[in-house]
Protein backbone atom coordinates (compact mmCIF):
# COMPACT_ATOMS: atom_id res chain seq x y z
CA UNK A 1 0.00 0.00 0.00
CA UNK A 2 1.43 3.69 -1.30
CA UNK A 3 1.65 6.45 1.67
CA UNK A 4 -1.66 8.27 2.47
CA UNK A 5 -0.33 11.72 0.93
CA UNK A 6 -3.10 14.65 1.39
CA UNK A 7 -2.87 18.21 -0.15
CA UNK A 8 -5.78 19.78 1.81
CA UNK A 9 -7.28 22.90 2.57
CA UNK A 10 -5.78 23.31 6.18
CA UNK A 11 -7.79 24.36 9.49
CA UNK A 12 -6.75 26.79 12.77
CA UNK A 13 -6.08 25.20 15.70
CA UNK A 14 -8.90 26.08 16.80
CA UNK A 15 -10.93 24.47 14.39
CA UNK A 16 -12.06 27.49 12.05
CA UNK A 17 -10.87 27.43 8.81
CA UNK A 18 -8.81 29.97 6.86
CA UNK A 19 -9.86 31.28 3.98
CA UNK A 20 -8.06 30.06 0.65
CA UNK A 21 -5.27 32.88 -1.03
CA UNK A 22 -3.92 34.10 2.80
CA UNK A 23 -1.44 31.28 2.10
CA UNK A 24 -2.95 28.42 4.29
CA UNK A 25 -4.73 26.52 1.57
CA UNK A 26 -4.20 23.34 -0.24
CA UNK A 27 -0.32 23.55 -1.72
CA UNK A 28 1.10 21.75 1.62
CA UNK A 29 2.29 18.57 1.43
CA UNK A 30 1.57 16.18 4.20
CA UNK A 31 1.86 12.27 4.73
CA UNK A 32 -0.41 10.63 6.89
CA UNK A 33 0.73 7.71 9.24
CA UNK A 34 1.75 4.42 8.06
CA UNK A 35 2.79 1.43 10.86
CA UNK A 36 5.51 3.44 12.79
CA UNK A 37 6.91 4.97 9.88
CA UNK A 38 6.20 8.61 11.94
CA UNK A 39 10.09 9.56 11.73
CA UNK A 40 10.14 9.48 7.76
CA UNK A 41 6.76 11.11 7.78
CA UNK A 42 7.98 14.09 10.07
CA UNK A 43 11.07 14.15 7.72
CA UNK A 44 9.03 14.37 4.81
CA UNK A 45 6.78 16.61 6.01
CA UNK A 46 9.41 19.10 6.76
CA UNK A 47 11.11 19.00 4.04
CA UNK A 48 7.80 18.78 1.77
CA UNK A 49 8.64 16.80 -0.66
CA UNK A 50 7.67 13.02 -1.06
CA UNK A 51 10.40 10.78 -0.95
CA UNK A 52 12.77 13.01 0.47
CA UNK A 53 13.70 9.72 2.25
CA UNK A 54 12.10 6.03 2.33
CA UNK A 55 12.26 3.42 4.67
CA UNK A 56 15.37 1.90 2.82
CA UNK A 57 17.18 5.15 3.30
CA UNK A 58 16.45 5.47 7.30
CA UNK A 59 16.98 1.40 7.43
CA UNK A 60 20.19 1.97 5.64
CA UNK A 61 21.19 4.77 8.39
CA UNK A 62 20.23 2.30 10.97
CA UNK A 63 22.85 -0.41 10.11
CA UNK A 64 25.69 2.52 9.62
CA UNK A 65 25.00 3.37 12.96
CA UNK A 66 25.15 0.07 14.74
CA UNK A 67 27.03 -2.07 11.69
CA UNK A 68 27.70 -5.04 14.22
CA UNK A 69 24.15 -4.90 16.54
CA UNK A 70 22.32 -8.29 16.22
CA UNK A 71 19.30 -6.14 17.15
CA UNK A 72 19.63 -3.08 15.58
CA UNK A 73 18.70 -0.72 18.94
CA UNK A 74 17.78 2.55 16.39
CA UNK A 75 14.70 0.90 15.29
CA UNK A 76 11.66 -1.55 15.92
CA UNK A 77 13.29 -5.35 16.50
CA UNK A 78 10.14 -6.26 14.06
CA UNK A 79 11.42 -3.63 10.98
CA UNK A 80 8.46 -1.68 10.83
CA UNK A 81 9.99 1.58 11.55
CA UNK A 82 9.78 3.31 15.03
CA UNK A 83 13.31 5.39 14.46
CA UNK A 84 15.20 6.92 17.07
CA UNK A 85 16.49 10.38 17.25
CA UNK A 86 20.06 9.32 16.56
CA UNK A 87 18.19 7.96 12.97
CA UNK A 88 16.52 11.69 12.64
CA UNK A 89 19.78 13.46 13.33
CA UNK A 90 21.93 11.58 10.64
CA UNK A 91 18.78 11.77 7.90
CA UNK A 92 19.03 15.61 8.49
CA UNK A 93 22.69 15.65 8.70
CA UNK A 94 22.68 14.26 5.02
CA UNK A 95 21.28 16.94 3.96
CA UNK A 96 23.24 19.75 5.64
CA UNK A 97 20.94 20.56 8.56
CA UNK A 98 22.39 20.39 12.13
CA UNK A 99 19.86 18.61 14.95
CA UNK A 100 19.91 20.90 18.26
CA UNK A 101 17.95 19.58 21.12
CA UNK A 102 16.27 22.56 23.22
CA UNK A 103 16.86 22.60 26.80
CA UNK A 104 13.35 23.29 28.06
CA UNK A 105 14.99 25.17 31.19
CA UNK A 106 15.13 27.46 28.88
CA UNK A 107 12.48 30.23 27.12
CA UNK A 108 11.44 29.97 24.10
CA UNK A 109 11.18 33.56 23.83
CA UNK A 110 15.34 32.96 23.45
CA UNK A 111 14.97 31.49 19.54
CA UNK A 112 15.47 33.19 16.93
CA UNK A 113 12.63 31.44 14.48
CA UNK A 114 13.75 33.13 11.90
CA UNK A 115 16.98 31.06 11.62
CA UNK A 116 15.56 28.06 12.62
CA UNK A 117 14.22 25.70 9.35
CA UNK A 118 11.60 23.85 11.40
CA UNK A 119 10.94 21.81 14.80
CA UNK A 120 10.32 18.04 15.32
CA UNK A 121 8.59 16.99 18.68
CA UNK A 122 8.94 14.23 20.60
CA UNK A 123 5.40 13.65 22.17
CA UNK A 124 3.52 10.29 24.18
CA UNK A 125 1.16 8.42 22.43
CA UNK A 126 -1.76 6.36 23.12
CA UNK A 127 -2.67 2.78 22.08
CA UNK A 128 -6.19 1.87 22.16
CA UNK A 129 -8.14 -1.54 21.37
CA UNK A 130 -11.45 0.29 20.89
CA UNK A 131 -12.59 2.28 23.70
CA UNK A 132 -9.88 0.52 26.17
CA UNK A 133 -6.38 1.94 26.50
CA UNK A 134 -3.69 -0.97 25.97
CA UNK A 135 -0.49 -0.42 28.47
CA UNK A 136 1.42 0.27 25.76
CA UNK A 137 3.89 3.46 25.68
CA UNK A 138 5.27 4.73 22.74
CA UNK A 139 6.30 8.20 21.66
CA UNK A 140 5.65 10.41 18.54
CA UNK A 141 7.35 12.18 15.91
CA UNK A 142 5.73 15.44 14.43
CA UNK A 143 6.95 18.57 12.59
CA UNK A 144 6.35 21.76 12.15
CA UNK A 145 7.37 24.51 9.94
CA UNK A 146 6.77 27.62 8.52
CA UNK A 147 4.87 27.64 5.34
CA UNK A 148 3.47 30.93 3.40
CA UNK A 149 4.49 33.19 6.60
CA UNK A 150 2.00 30.98 9.21
CA UNK A 151 3.58 27.77 11.12
CA UNK A 152 1.39 24.21 10.44
CA UNK A 153 1.55 21.20 12.73
CA UNK A 154 2.47 18.67 10.30
CA UNK A 155 1.50 15.69 12.41
CA UNK A 156 1.13 12.60 10.31
CA UNK A 157 -1.68 11.65 12.95
CA UNK A 158 -3.74 14.63 11.66
CA UNK A 159 -6.14 14.07 9.15
CA UNK A 160 -5.03 17.21 7.34
CA UNK A 161 -2.18 19.87 8.87
CA UNK A 162 -3.29 22.48 11.29
CA UNK A 163 -2.29 26.09 11.18
CA UNK A 164 -0.71 27.21 14.33
CA UNK A 165 -0.79 30.97 12.65
CA UNK A 166 2.25 33.53 13.51
CA UNK A 167 5.45 33.17 16.00
CA UNK A 168 3.37 34.43 18.51
CA UNK A 169 1.27 31.70 18.47
CA UNK A 170 4.06 29.65 18.06
CA UNK A 171 5.39 30.34 21.10
CA UNK A 172 2.10 29.62 22.70
CA UNK A 173 2.00 26.57 21.42
CA UNK A 174 6.01 24.81 21.82
CA UNK A 175 5.64 26.89 25.71
CA UNK A 176 1.76 24.94 26.11
CA UNK A 177 3.56 21.15 24.96
CA UNK A 178 6.69 21.39 27.05
CA UNK A 179 5.12 21.68 29.85
CA UNK A 180 4.90 18.15 29.89
CA UNK A 181 7.82 16.59 31.14
CA UNK A 182 7.78 13.70 28.14
CA UNK A 183 7.84 15.97 25.72
CA UNK A 184 11.15 17.10 23.62
CA UNK A 185 11.52 19.48 21.05
CA UNK A 186 14.28 19.47 18.71
CA UNK A 187 15.33 22.59 16.28
CA UNK A 188 16.37 21.74 12.49
CA UNK A 189 18.84 24.58 11.45
CA UNK A 190 21.34 25.18 8.75
CA UNK A 191 24.62 23.79 9.21
CA UNK A 192 26.13 27.59 9.44
CA UNK A 193 23.57 28.28 11.67
CA UNK A 194 24.04 25.85 14.25
CA UNK A 195 28.04 26.54 13.85
CA UNK A 196 27.48 30.13 14.82
CA UNK A 197 24.69 29.75 17.18
CA UNK A 198 22.51 31.80 15.30
CA UNK A 199 19.57 29.61 16.43
CA UNK A 200 19.28 31.71 19.52
CA UNK A 201 19.79 35.43 20.67
CA UNK A 202 22.31 36.79 21.85
CA UNK A 203 21.06 37.34 25.31
CA UNK A 204 20.53 33.68 26.15
CA UNK A 205 23.13 31.45 27.49
CA UNK A 206 22.74 27.90 26.47
CA UNK A 207 24.38 24.32 28.20
CA UNK A 208 26.30 22.74 25.37
CA UNK A 209 23.50 21.11 22.61
CA UNK A 210 23.17 18.11 20.96
CA UNK A 211 23.97 18.51 17.32
CA UNK A 212 24.27 16.33 13.96
CA UNK A 213 28.18 15.71 15.38
CA UNK A 214 26.51 14.39 18.32
CA UNK A 215 25.49 11.31 16.93
CA UNK A 216 26.27 8.15 18.84
CA UNK A 217 25.40 4.74 19.48
CA UNK A 218 22.94 3.92 22.22
CA UNK A 219 26.12 2.18 24.63
CA UNK A 220 27.51 5.60 24.85
CA UNK A 221 27.90 7.47 27.90
CA UNK A 222 27.02 11.35 27.64
CA UNK A 223 29.88 13.18 27.20
CA UNK A 224 31.41 16.25 25.77
CA UNK A 225 33.20 16.33 22.34
CA UNK A 226 35.55 19.40 21.41
CA UNK A 227 33.28 20.91 19.31
CA UNK A 228 31.17 21.97 22.65
CA UNK A 229 28.43 19.59 21.24
CA UNK A 230 27.24 16.53 23.82
CA UNK A 231 26.61 13.16 22.78
CA UNK A 232 23.72 11.61 24.28
CA UNK A 233 22.37 8.20 25.05
CA UNK A 234 19.04 8.17 22.89
CA UNK A 235 17.30 5.52 24.39
CA UNK A 236 17.25 7.43 27.47
CA UNK A 237 16.18 10.93 26.44
CA UNK A 238 14.39 9.89 23.25
CA UNK A 239 13.02 6.23 23.65
CA UNK A 240 12.02 4.57 20.31
CA UNK A 241 8.77 6.50 18.39
CA UNK A 242 6.18 5.88 16.29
Amino acid sequence: MGLHIARCHCGTMNGQDEKPGNGTDSGIYHERQQKELCAMHALNNLFQVQGAFTKKDLDELCNKLSPDAFFNPHRSILGLGNYDVNVIMAALQKKGYDTIWFDKRKSIDCLQFENIMGFILNIPTEYKWGFVRLPIHRKHWISIKCINNQYVNLDSKLDCPEIIGDSAALKEFLHNQLMDNDKELLLVVAQEVGETGAWRKECCVFPPVATADAICDSNAEMTCVSNGSMKQKSQETFPGSN
